[in-house]
């Protein structure tokens, strides 16, 4: 085990190639129209060998239909056998699920696009509630590594309400579509270095859109993309192999008895500016998404060697807490989300594997916790919000993340919460 590792563990105890989806496996369950339904699909084959990366976006991919109330979303990457592949082989960096309306219908020629961005007066990113700049953290769902042990699911009778007819252009139809960030990490020579996406690590000086990286850029999305190659070991020769994201989802049909939640995601590189679109770069303003840490001093104890970074916030509309998670990388001890009297919101803390099997992988952060107050007993006011992200600093991170998952609800009196 690195030694950053046992770091990190310890301070946590104390915290688009665009293509269509395929539908491989099915198996609702329900037992009556009231009930938790739930299907498992899979999404089209992406091929990595050693070292490579996969970045594509799938647009269509299988989902329920209609007018319901969606419970939650679990993902993970499998073989062709369906056998769960560890973080140590496969480093899942994010997935990420968001809804879309695109005209109808699709000519063969746009189901077949094979374009990296859907930007495309064919296309609407419906988003979800905020709270960054256009297009930027719009997801519905979405988790990294930590996705076998982050629960997602929504309490009863709670809900994210999708497929409303009132919500749909005319001429346009609801579809989702699935973003998944792989990066094989076998026989690399820096396994941290490549799933903290070093651009020296992929001998990169541009990104996927042929720009220069910007001055003292040295590791991120922009070194990671689809089809780039990190450093392996000399000599070393692996298989090439198929793979898969598993996802199931959890749903319900929509009646007068859910609440429906609004979707809030923040970010602690949020600068607060916002532009008028006018202009693109690669410093954009607004959420940035990701940043680095910088190493401590040589010869400071491991508990000095922590980064602290803070952003202010307010989301467009409070409510009642429902649920909220954090995500981080490798190197993350957590998040706090505190309001502006200084009450803590929600804590949000990694669990490190200890192990080497899929879902305890030594040195990965493999779950993250979660909140789930009592209906009505944490609120969020028309107030300004403050997040906080802690990693280790005893080395360099580069291209981490802290993001903040929120769903908030209006207040309902005399709420029973279950759980499915």
């Amino acid at each position: 085990m690195h030694k950053h590792s046992k770091i990190c563990m310890f301070l946590a105890l104390i915290w688009i190639a665009t293509v269509y989806a395929e539908s491989v496996i099915v198996t609702p369950t329900q037992s009556n129209e009231r009930k938790l339904k739930s299907a498992v699909f899979r999404s089209p084959a992406f091929v990595l060998g050693p070292g490579q990366v996969q970045n594509k976006i799938y647009l269509g991919i299988d989902f329920p239909k209609g007018h319901i109330a969606l419970k939650g979303f679990d993902a993970e990457v499998v073989d062709e056998g369906g056998n769960s592949i560890p973080l140590h082989e496969t480093y899942l960096h994010h997935w990420l699920v968001e809804t879309l309306y695109h005209k109808m219908p699709l000519t063969e020629e746009q189901t077949k696009a094979q374009t990296r961005r859907v930007h495309s007066s064919n296309y609407i990113i419906a988003g979800n509630d905020g709270i960054c700049q256009d297009h930027i953290l719009s997801q519905i769902f979405g988790l990294g590594s930590e996705t076998r042990h982050t629960s997602t699911f929504i309490p009863d009778p709670y809900g994210i309400v999708v497929g409303d007819p009132k919500q749909i252009l005319e001429g346009y139809v609801e579809d989702w579509m699935l973003n998944v960030h792989a990066i094989d990490t076998r026989g690399v020579v820096n396994s941290l270095g490549c799933t903290e996406c070093r651009c020296n690590l992929y001998n990169v000086t541009k990104d996927e859109y042929g720009r220069p990286l910007r001055q003292n850029y040295i590791g991120g999305l922009n070194c990671c993309y689809e089809g780039t190659q990190c450093q392996l070991k000399e000599g070393f020769q692996g298989e090439i192999r198929t793979l898969y994201l598993k996802y199931t989802v959890y749903w319900m049909n929509l009646d007068e008895s859910i609440v429906p939640v609004r979707t809030y995601i923040l970010d602690v590189t949020d600068t607060g500016q916002r532009s008028d679109g006018s202009s693109r770069g690669q410093s954009h303003v607004g959420c940035q998404v990701e940043y680095d840490v910088a190493p401590c001093s040589a010869g400071s104890p491991p508990s000095e060697c922590i980064n602290t970074r803070e952003a202010h916030m307010a989301i467009p509309q409070g409510g009642d807490v429902i649920y909220a998670v954090a995500h981080q990388h490798t190197g993350g001890l957590g998040s706090v989300l505190y309001g502006q009297d200084g009450r803590e919101i929600c804590s949000s803390l990694p669990l490190y594997g200890q192990g080497s099997e899929p879902g305890n992988e030594t040195g990965y952060i493999v779950g993250m916790s979660t909140c789930y107050p009592e209906p009505g007993s944490v609120k969020i006011y028309n107030e300004t919000l403050k997040l906080q992200a802690k990693y280790s600093s005893e080395i360099r991170h580069t291209g981490v993340m802290n993001l903040f998952y929120l769903l908030i609800a209006d207040s309902v009196h005399n709420v029973s919460v279950s759980s499915y």
